[in-house]
């Protein structure tokens, strides 16, 4: 799902991939519902191709929404209450074990509960890939077998 979710280089929020053109992109605006298009000199990143610095490996960015909408109900995130780097620090703890605290900054942190809230407000909670999805079940399948 994440894969045609786009943050967009010098604007803020996050967009949907609606449609391909000649060296561009067609988005829509999550919040707005405006469409636009996007040209190759602007930096475009999927969230699906982001994943969070921890000690061991790198989580996918959409572990760590689907742990922010366990821990919160798949509810919005009070992103007011968690202003300090000791609350951040504390927020990003309770969702993402092992997270490397000298990789991932304070920015980072307000970046995803962003993200994170206006995903939900969008009406997207089910964060898992595709390849995720059928990994699992692939997975759920061999131990049936055994």
């Amino acid at each position: 799902m994440l894969k045609k979710i786009l943050s967009i280089s010098g604007r803020p929020g996050l967009y949907r991939l609606v449609s391909y053109g000649k060296n561009m992109l067609i988005v829509e605006n999550l919040i707005e519902g405006r469409r636009f298009p996007v040209h190759t000199r602007d930096r475009v990143m999927s969230l699906g191709d982001i994943s969070i610095f921890t000690t061991s490996e790198d989580v996918p960015l959409s572990q760590v929404f689907e742990n922010i909408g366990k821990k919160y109900d798949n509810k919005a995130v009070d992103a007011k209450a968690i202003s300090t780097p000791d609350q951040l620090h504390e927020f990003i703890g309770g969702v993402l074990e092992n997270w490397d605290e000298e990789r991932v900054h304070n920015n980072d942190i307000k970046k995803i509960i962003s993200w994170y809230n206006i995903l939900i407000g969008a009406g997207i909670t089910d964060f898992a890939t595709k390849e995720e999805e059928e990994a699992s079940e692939g997975d759920a399948a061999e131990e049936k077998k055994d």
